[in-house]
């Protein structure tokens, strides 16, 4: 039994950008990119389009390289694993994505989408790849920026085919477009023509916009428009780049994403029409509606919500024992994590010595939320050494915190913040700025109540910081801005973190995270 659904844009308020999503028989699946962030390759799952919970992810931990453990002064910052292609294919689940720190591709199976997924490797290292099945039997990834490839893979996927069909389907000279050029492939062939869905910005200027290739065999040249250049009027941030998908009753979407500052890139649903041998046309004559409907394949379904408050009395067997709406930064040290589901509480030890927030192991996480967030946790500090903080932070690379430190025995209430030095969005480079503490405050008792409240409405990006005293939260520290850029290249999160800058083995107990 069918129902109407109301879509509502964006219809995920959270950083879920790349997105890709396939129908099996009544549900949808969508992959999005992770990047650093461990278990890693989410997979969510929906009955309507609109609304969507966790499926599972892919991996626990990756390669378990130095950088993705946080060894030493080594991360993957703005790197892991981008932009990965969902596929099911005669009973088996695919997933294929790169890592941009190991240079690696790599394509995940499973007979179930919940696992257990097998790992393996595809020789060679494919930017932004779209897996592809064709009727004939012949396997293909189609990838590249700026020259957009089409490679014929050997049947078991491990490289690519000796004498296989190897090709450029699609090009843009710097000359031509010195912005983002043609990339995010997403490869299709629907009623026996081929369509290939890239994501490019306008020549002009920065604004992302969704193109379309077509041709009626892979021997043809391919010819293309720009199909989607929108921007949903919020703040000139195009939507584009992900997947399309038909329902059981054969209408068609696409899912992409729309940058929307330091919160990050949320996945906009589309309506989409094909005509035969033409141009898909997406939206009303390429322009998003503010209102329209879908159908649901399991009327008033309760989905689990993506975020939330957590009491950390529940028992999850998988995800390191949470619930998997947490992330550790990085792959996690399992010797300085562990979840007290009798008394409800996450204790952080830290295993190595550091003098920057952004270097600590297992640090906790969840996504903020557009258009406002705001979240609260108790932190009992007792068991910190001289030296350690913990703490409630806003995670980028100008990241901001409220937390407590131990100093000669002493505790303290301290707000530091990573100033921005560059707000240009398109900077890879680190954010070097030293960090600065606003405010410290004596403490005696160093179980504390803490607090983040942020503003990304009409991309502000402003965060504040709170402790609880007396029952009110006062703020501590001025407000602060956080940006996204490609130094970190996702979604500012929550975070839960304890590190020490002389002696390791301190360790702080978090509870009662209020979302």
């Amino acid at each position: 039994m069918t129902s109407k659904v109301k879509a509502k844009n964006p219809i995920i308020p959270l950083d879920y950008p790349d997105v890709d999503v396939i129908r099996v028989d009544d549900t949808y699946y969508m992959i999005s990119t992770t990047m650093y962030f461990m278990p890693g390759c989410e997979i969510l799952r929906s009955y309507d389009l609109v609304n969507w919970e966790h499926a599972t992810y892919v991996y626990d931990k990756l390669d378990s390289t130095p950088a993705q453990r946080l060894e030493d002064d080594l991360h993957i910052y703005g790197q892991g694993m981008w932009a990965a292609s969902l596929r099911y294919h005669n009973g088996t689940f695919y997933v294929v994505f790169a890592a941009n720190d190991t240079r690696k591709t790599y394509v995940f199976t499973a007979n179930d989408v919940e696992g257990p997924w097998e790992k393996r490797e595809i020789e060679g290292f494919y930017h932004d790849a779209s897996l592809f099945f064709d009727d004939d039997n012949r396997t293909y990834l189609v990838y590249g920026n700026r020259e957009v490839w089409l490679t014929e893979l050997e049947t078991d996927l491990s490289k690519p085919k000796e004498n296989g069909r190897h090709q450029i389907l699609v090009s843009e000279s710097e000359a031509d477009n010195p912005n983002l050029s043609y990339e995010g492939a997403h490869f299709y062939k629907v009623n026996g023509t081929y369509y290939l869905f890239l994501i490019r910005s306008l020549p002009d200027r920065w604004m992302r916009v969704q193109s379309c290739f077509i041709a009626n065999s892979l021997d043809e040249t391919f010819s293309g428009q720009d199909v989607l250049v929108d921007d949903r009027d919020y703040c000139g941030q195009g939507v584009a780049q992900g997947g399309v998908v038909d329902t059981p009753e054969g209408d068609w979407y696409a899912i992409l994403f729309q940058d929307s500052g330091a919160v990050g890139r949320m996945p906009i649903l589309v309506p989409v029409e094909w005509r035969d041998g033409d141009f898909p046309i997406f939206g009303d004559d390429g322009k998003i509606p503010v209102h329209f409907h879908t159908e649901s394949t399991h009327s008033d379904y309760p989905y689990e919500p993506l975020v939330g408050s957590d009491d950390f009395k529940k028992q999850y067997p998988k995800y390191y024992g949470l619930a998997p709406k947490w992330q550790f930064n990085h792959e996690p040290d399992p010797s300085g994590f562990s979840v007290n589901t009798e008394e409800g509480y996450v204790q952080i030890s830290t295993t190595k010595v550091t003098d920057q927030l952004l270097q600590a192991t297992n640090t906790l996480t969840q996504r903020m939320q557009f258009p406002n967030s705001s979240a609260e946790v108790t932190v009992d500090a007792t068991n910190l050494n001289d030296g350690d903080i913990a703490g409630f932070c806003a995670l980028q690379g100008a990241y901001g915190f409220v937390g407590i430190t131990k100093e000669t025995g002493n505790y303290y209430l301290v707000m530091r913040t990573k100033p921005l030095t560059d707000l240009t969005m398109q900077s890879f480079t680190p954010n070097n700025s030293e960090e600065k503490e606003w405010e410290r405050i004596p403490i005696d008792n160093p179980n504390v109540t803490l607090k983040i409240d942020a503003d990304f409405w009409q991309m502000k990006d402003i965060v504040r910081f709170y402790f609880q005293q007396d029952g009110e939260f006062t703020q501590i520290g001025p407000e602060h801005q956080v940006a996204f850029k490609l130094d970190h290249f996702t979604g500012c999160r929550f975070g839960l973190f304890c590190y020490s800058t002389k002696k390791e083995g301190g360790s702080a107990q978090f509870s009662q995270f209020k979302y």
